[in-house]
């Protein structure tokens, strides 16, 4: 009998940007100054706590809209979340290793349309 396959654990994204870094360290001192466990904060954002925990750690890349969430539930603002942040991220053309989703707004070539029909017939 074979023996059943093991589920791994999804892993959390190795690399760190300094620019989720230093927002995820303003947002724990923001946190801990408003004496606010993850957990709070993560309830009253309608989120998950670890994924409060990967923001703090940099790395998860928060949409301005949950940012607008997190400054809501702290009592401040989204700029004032941003504050002391001054780093920016290159885009990652060519860089295998940090290489964004294809989106429409690729600089990568086009593969022509064969047919409009669905591949998954």
């Amino acid at each position: 009998m074979p023996t059943p396959a093991k589920k791994s654990k999804p892993q959390a994204p190795t690399h760190r940007e300094p620019v989720s870094i230093a927002l995820g360290k303003r947002l724990k001192e923001l946190r801990i100054k408003a004496d606010r466990s993850q957990a709070e904060l993560a309830f009253d954002c309608e989120l998950d706590r670890t994924y409060i925990s990967l923001i703090e750690r940099g790395l998860a890349n928060p949409s301005l809209w949950t940012l607008g969430t997190l400054a809501f539930a702290l009592e401040t603002t989204v700029p004032d979340l941003l504050r002391g942040n001054k780093h920016v991220v290159k885009p990652s053309m060519g860089e295998e290793s940090r290489k964004r989703r294809v989106n429409q707004a690729s600089h990568e070539p086009k593969l022509p349309v064969v047919s409009r029909r669905s591949q998954l017939r």
